[in-house]
């Protein structure tokens, strides 16, 4: 395991949304961990190549420091599956990676019960309603994103989607998210509004705007309460981890439960 870098805890950052005081959320950033570049130092991701000790340590940081259970980790798969938690009372670690759900969303009506998504320029989104019986958090890359994960959690849910608010937390932004014609092609066949989400910088290159996507697919699933939205992964180094950026690299969460 690596020697501590920086801080001795967590820095974790709280959403700005008016969640019932009942709702627990949080998203952590790259500091406070044990591990070693390029995963330093607070990297919750299993699958990324870093020391599973270290990663072991630093989800039990992130849990002490948030008030939070250990959530039930999904292995994601840019796709739009959503499970409802707890799936069963199996105990995970680090290194247990083939035992995890498939699946990029999650929620629970249960108190005590952990949601979380890692990320790293994927958009994380999380999910409560206005009387705290449900909280839910989805992870939603352009695949996801245009698959549906947004509209699949929402569906999901056992609560009517105008009682739903959604927090939209960091990830890419439109100034440096290039991507290809298929990729706007993708959003624009199922939303023609998701035109205004993409601008040209090349021949067939466009900057595009996740939260804008985002925004489009929530209140088309009928939610109007959304919140956050804003900055850039990769544009901060000292906070967030960036895969477009730095490649190999560690995973920050968003994670959320009832109290």
């Amino acid at each position: 395991m690596a020697t501590e870098p920086h801080c001795a805890s967590p820095t974790l950052l709280r959403p700005q949304w008016p969640a019932p005081a009942a709702v627990n959320a949080v998203l952590s950033t790259r500091l406070g961990g044990v591990s070693a570049a390029p995963f330093d130092s607070l990297n919750l991701g299993a699958h990324v190549g870093d020391s599973p000790e270290a990663v072991a340590e630093n989800r039990h940081r992130l849990i002490r420091a948030a008030g939070l259970p250990m959530p039930r980790w999904l292995r994601q798969v840019h796709g739009r599956r959503v499970v409802r938690l707890p799936l069963d009372d199996v105990e995970q670690t680090a290194g247990e990676a083939a035992r995890l759900p498939e699946a990029d969303a999650c929620f629970t009506t249960q108190a005590g019960v952990s949601c979380a998504v890692l990320v790293a320029d994927c958009l994380p989104v999380l999910f409560c309603d206005a009387h705290a019986s449900v909280v839910a958090a989805a992870h939603a890359g352009w695949r996801g994103l245009s698959a549906g994960v947004l509209e699949a959690t929402v569906a999901a849910l056992p609560v009517a989607p105008e009682t739903l608010m959604a927090w939209l937390g960091p990830a890419i932004g439109p100034v440096d998210f290039e991507v290809g014609e298929e990729v706007r092609q993708a959003f624009v066949e199922r939303h023609v509004d998701s035109l205004q989400a993409f601008r040209s910088s090349a021949p067939g290159r466009y900057r595009a705007d996740l939260y804008a996507l985002a925004r489009i697919r929530l209140r088309a699933a009928g939610v109007s309460r959304i919140y956050g939205g804003s900055g850039s992964t990769l544009s901060e180094p000292q906070r967030f981890y960036s895969f477009r950026r730095d490649g190999t690299t560690g995973r920050f969460a968003a994670l959320i439960a009832l109290r």
